[in-house]
């Protein structure tokens, strides 16, 4: 059984350690990234299940994941 998120709400989910939290709905990406202190171009921002650009606002009810950039040579 999936939890309700309350209303007005964007379901978080962070990878590296993960955890879980919501945010108000609507915010920005960049509001976001800021209030989580996070840059940017080190993440990755997916919203139900899709790459979202930068300058994206999210949606009461959205659920958004944030994995960091990886990268290899």
């Amino acid at each position: 059984m999936t939890e309700a998120k309350p209303p007005g709400a964007v379901k978080v989910t962070l990878r590296n350690p993960s955890r879980e939290l919501e945010m108000s709905a609507p915010i920005s990406i960049p509001k976001l990234l800021k209030k989580l202190q996070m840059n940017r171009e080190a993440v990755l921002v997916i919203r139900n299940g899709t790459l979202v650009p930068g300058d994206a606002v999210l949606s009461c009810g959205d659920d958004v994941e944030i994995r960091p950039v990886i990268s290899g040579g």
